[in-house]
This record gives structure tokens, sequence and C-alpha cells, in this order.
């Protein structure tokens, strides 16, 4: 087993190599273009990821890598804490995704927009287009921008602007103000970036913001965080879901007007008044 890191913006995590269809091709391509792949997908294709898509990590992500096959690498990912295993979320990318750790680790800072790019130099050539929940080590400041260490011993910079500090304490407004970043971002399963979220991977990404250390599935987030009375909650903890006798199933922000959630494939994030079904299958909550 060996230590790397997520050297491209976004990768995929699939169940296994043989899991990505045709039209998948840009999210495992060596240099992959998230967003186009998102765009390309209609509702019955976004579907047809159940089962196939896991998770995705963000740049300079670490990942502990077990065996490699064929141009893959079975990964875990220790950020994205997960029941089924005790290392971190498993799963299958592309071993062109991965490169060395940073050569730094301190002072770390989060990316809190949807996207941001990635400079060279200050305001000079860009290297890469960066999604929100992106934490990198913060290596020095000046004019207005942050330099940062990135996978290869390489280095960049980013805006101060985009940037927030994960040691930072935060509230529960903050949260709410992070996810609704997204609202109308059509739903994509398994997805933990800009370009896609599911339920879990809304609260998981706005965590990883924030300094939290949040599983990366519902049931385990539920498991997890401290449970709370469902008539005690207020805006920015958690709804948990389930059907009798049917493992929790999905999360959401409570908000002033309801939840703050990534519904489900076909549907975008909303935040909505709780309908008559989700009131019906609500299970716990949990505060951080």
């Amino acid at each position: 087993m060996k230590l790397a890191a997520t050297k491209v913006p976004i990768s995929t995590v699939w169940t296994s190599p043989d899991a990505p269809r045709d039209i998948d091709a840009p999210a495992t391509a060596d240099l992959p273009d998230v967003a186009a792949w998102a765009k390309s997908m209609d509702t019955e294709t976004r579907l047809g990821l159940h089962g196939r898509t896991l998770t995705q990590l963000l740049f300079a992500e670490p990942v502990l890598v077990r065996s490699e096959r064929d141009g893959w690498s079975e990964i875990a990912a220790p950020w994205q804490p997960s029941s089924q295993d005790e290392l971190g979320y498993p799963g299958w990318v592309r071993s062109s995704h991965l490169g060395e750790l940073p050569t730094s680790a301190s002072d770390p800072v989060a990316i809190a927009v949807p996207s941001a790019t990635l400079f060279a130099e200050p305001g000079e050539r860009p290297l890469a287009e960066l999604s929100f929940a992106t934490v990198l080590a913060s290596v020095e400041h000046a004019d207005g921008h942050t330099r940062v260490a990135t996978p290869d011993g390489g280095y960049g910079w980013l805006q101060d602007a985009v940037l927030r500090s994960v040691v930072e304490p935060s509230d529960p407004d903050e949260r709410l103000r992070l996810g609704e970043q997204f609202l109308g971002l059509e739903y994509l399963w398994g997805g933990t970036s800009a370009y896609g979220l599911d339920c879990s991977g809304l609260v998981h990404t706005v965590s990883r913001v924030l300094g939290l250390r949040t599983p990366r599935d519902a049931h385990d987030q539920a498991d997890e965080l401290p449970n709370i009375p469902v008539d005690d909650v207020r805006p920015g903890d958690l709804y948990f879901f389930a059907r009798d006798g049917k493992p929790i199933h999905h999360v959401g922000f409570v908000s002033p007007t309801g939840m703050l959630h990534a519904s489900e494939t076909g549907k975008r994030l909303e935040n909505t008044p709780l309908t008559p079904d989700r009131r019906s299958t609500l299970t716990t909550a949990a505060r951080f």
C-alpha cells in the first residue's frame, strides 16, 4: 500500500474498472472534464450511474493505493470516512489521476466558492480550475493571493477571496450560505464537486470547507454525529430520512424554510418546505 494524491481537479471513484460506460469517457480521461461529462448526461443516463460511481476525489486529496490493474488503482480515501472500510471510502480510480502528495501540509485552506482558478503566478497563467471544497496547504501570502502546495512537488496561487481557513470557527448560518451557492445544481449520484452533488455529498463537502471530519454517506453521518430530537432542530442541523425497516437513504440541512438538500436523480438542489412524503420518512436529526 502506498500514499498518493489526486493530481487532477476532480477524479470520479468507480465500483470497478469495468463500471464506466462510453459516455463516461470525459470523466475517465487522463485530464478529466467533469463539467462536460455532467452536461452531457440526461436523467436516464444519470440514473445509470447508480451502482457504477461511488464518490469523487478533489485536487490534492490523499488516497491509499492498495493495488493497480490495467491503468486503474484500487484506493481508500481517508478524508471520506466510511463504515465500509476503516481506512476511508474504497473504490477504483484512473491511475493517471494520481500523483505524489504535496510537499507541505500546514495551514490548510479550502475553496469556499463553486470554482476557482489556480494560477502559476498571481493573476498570470492558469494551471487548473478547482472545485468547491478543495483543501490545500498554504505556503505564503502576497498581493491578495495565497501560494499553495500541489501534488508532485509543485505550487500554485489562488486569490484570497475564494479561500477559507479550515481552522476558522464557523456557525450554522455559514453552513447554509455555503450550500446555497449550489441551488439549482442538478443532482449527481456520487457527486462531491461543483458540477454535481448528491445529498450526503452536499453535507460532506460543506463540512470539509469548515474543517469538520464528516463521513461520506448519509447513514454513516447519522451514526457518527450527535443525534438530537427532531423537534429540537435549528437551522444548520441535519435531517435524516428512512423508510420502515430500511437504512437511512437521505440527508439535508435544516433551513428556516424547511430543508436545503440535493433531492434525487432528475431533480436539482433546492431549499423548500418538507413535503408530506419527507415528513413521513423523517427518522432523526443531528447537530455538528
